[in-house]
């Protein structure tokens, strides 16, 4: 990494090391006052590859946690939601299906499998609400009746979005869900493509989804924001947003930040407060003046995805009330990056400055490509207080926990 761009320092004696010689509770600390010129290093694609490792499994986390697999077999396992209840739903996108993942003897370990609901195009952002289940897909959001318990909807779906409220189909996916305090829907949904100024207006947005099925534009200029969630115990909406490519290794970077309504947040003609796209130089001074700075800057083609405030009792205290992003890592960087989780401390509800290594042990073999047994996507908190981390690579839930031993 480039020690002019970013700040690294070492927590501690440096434990295990993934393939680019990070640590386990390694901080970092990147700023949009310290970026590098746009093209400073070639933009190179380096997609990663599965690698069989005879260490599948072995998460390196911090001292007094551990993890296992709570669920495997599984088909392109993206997001995760949990039920009021306690069970785990889990997207498995490419088959378009949510299935519920129950341990019933708490053991760690789910025991039931079950086809919750079906029929999707690529489902991915979920959200209980309002006493009912909600599901958005490429097409749009639906919402089913719920009971707690039930392992299958018990009704059909009924539309929440207009036909075509989410535009054209096309780049950017996923569409994920949160619900403020008052029951109230927030849709995140990515670009088109990489950098374009003639997107569908909600695209490259967060959006209200109105009673009437329409969208009404909450903040713009997000590229591809993915992990939507409010912090808990307020309707403080924040966002993890992957960042355009192309540019070089360390440009843009990805970040995490709080968001604001009416904001404009750079994204095509900007990035990360007043650097201009090179690319659209002239276009829309406007946007560029008011374009806002995010909250906590990741290594760029990181791929934030996952984000989850933690809430519960079980981990240390020094990891409540922060945020866990799963980085499901680079195609676009000749020097790979990403491939775990992360933790960003928050102080005063507000994020408090960089972030740390939390799980390494995804990318096991090489850096051209890397060779990964596993990419963290949607991150949920069980009803015990451990971490579930979905995995699309190794088709896999992970389950993270402490016992301090």
């Amino acid at each position: 990494m480039s020690a002019a761009f970013g700040t690294l320092l070492i927590a501690g004696a440096a434990i295990a090391q993934n393939q680019n010689g990070e640590a386990v509770g390694q901080k970092f600390q990147f700023l949009a006052s310290n970026l590098p010129a746009p093209y400073a290093t070639p933009a190179t694609a380096s997609r990663s590859t599965k690698a069989e490792d005879p260490n599948l499994g072995k998460l390196q986390l911090p001292k007094g946690f551990h993890a296992n697999l709570y669920a495997s077999g599984l088909s392109n396992a993206r997001w995760l939601q949990m039920t009021p209840n306690g069970d785990v739903l889990l997207a498995e996108s490419d088959a378009g299906k949510i299935t519920l993942l129950r341990d019933a003897n708490n053991d760690g370990i789910a025991e039931v499998k079950e086809t919750f609901a079906e029929g999707f195009q690529r489902p991915h952002g979920m959200a209980f609400a309002n006493g009912k289940f909600y599901v958005a897909d490429a097409l749009g959001v639906y919402s089913f009746p719920y009971k707690a318990g039930d392992t299958k909807v018990a009704g059909p779906r009924t539309p929440v979005t207009e036909n075509g409220a989410f535009g054209v189909l096309g780049g950017h996916w996923t569409r994920n869900l949160a619900a403020d305090s008052k029951g109230t829907l927030y849709v995140a949904i990515g670009s088109n493509g990489n950098i374009n100024d003639h997107d569908d207006p909600h695209r490259a947005a967060v959006s209200v989804v109105e009673p009437n099925g329409k969208l009404t534009q909450y903040a713009t200029g997000l590229r591809n924001p993915v992990g939507i969630t409010f912090y808990p115990g307020t309707d403080d909406l924040y966002v993890v947003v992957n960042e355009r490519d192309g540019e070089g290794d360390e440009l843009v970077p990805d970040y995490l930040t709080h968001v604001e309504k009416g904001a404009f947040y750079g994204w095509p003609y900007a990035y990360l407060g007043q650097h201009e796209e090179p690319s659209l130089k002239g276009k829309r001074p406007d946007l560029v003046a008011k374009a806002k700075v995010p909250d906590v800057l990741f290594r760029s083609h990181s791929a934030p995805l996952g984000l989850l405030f933690y809430t519960g009792t079980q981990f240390p205290a020094e990891y409540r009330g922060g945020a866990f992003v799963a980085h499901h890592g680079s195609w676009n960087a000749a020097n790979p990056r990403g491939y775990k989780i992360v933790y960003v401390p928050f102080k005063d509800k507000k994020p408090a400055g960089g972030y740390e290594n939390f799980a390494l042990g995804f990318w096991t073999a090489g850096k051209a490509p890397a060779g990964v047994m596993g990419r963290p996507v949607g991150i949920a908190q069980a009803k015990d207080g451990s971490l579930l981390v979905a995995d699309d690579v190794g088709n896999a839930v992970w389950r993270i926990s402490y016992d301090g031993k």
